[in-house]
């Protein structure tokens, strides 16, 4: 395994990351916060992405607009089933969820899923770089490469590590600080 590779597959997880945070709602509209809802449509499990126009015109409501008006019935019906805690008002048109302020107790628990999710992101870059480290051993085994220079990578591999780690780190604290702001 090539550092470029291990560094490809480490950006990976942080931005996998990044978009499992922006699922995280703030006190704050946005569009992404249903990037996760999924609606029978048809009989099949389909993003609510591809049903809707979803747009914030301002900065406390979410208005979706089906592209198909019969849909909208199973679109409240998976907001209202889904793990967001938003009742859609539905006025005929397009559906309107209001975003009310968030309360401190569930502004810690937003932080706390943060905070599940970054440390889910560091597993991944650690079981990266385990596999990586394993890979340099197997080649020292087989007398591939010398033991310096075996050392020599897994010390490289361990800086990308930490790297990446604190990359999470940083959009960890900005994902707090932004569900804190009030």
């Amino acid at each position: 395994m090539k550092l470029a590779e291990i560094k490809e597959h480490m950006q990976k997880t942080v931005e996998a990351t990044q978009r499992s945070f922006n699922t995280i709602r703030t006190g704050r509209a946005n569009a992404s916060l249903l990037d996760r809802v999924v609606v029978e449509y048809y009989g099949t499990e389909t993003p609510l992405k591809s049903l809707a126009n979803i747009s914030t015109p301002d900065a406390t409501t979410i208005v979706i607009q089906p592209y198909d008006k019969g849909s909208m019935a199973q679109i409240e019906k998976a907001i209202t089933m889904s793990d967001l805690g938003l009742t859609p008002n539905n006025d005929g048109q397009v559906i309107r969820l209001n975003i009310p302020p968030l309360t401190s107790e569930r502004r810690q628990e937003l932080v706390k899923m943060a905070g599940k999710l970054a440390e889910e992101g560091k597993v991944g870059i650690r079981n990266i770089r385990r596999d990586a480290i394993d890979a340099v051993r197997k080649q020292e085994k087989n007398s591939e490469i010398s033991e310096d220079e075996a050392r020599d990578l897994q010390d490289q591999i361990q800086k990308v590590t930490d790297e990446y780690t604190k990359k999470i780190d940083d959009l960890l604290s900005a994902k707090e600080q932004d569900i804190s702001t009030v």
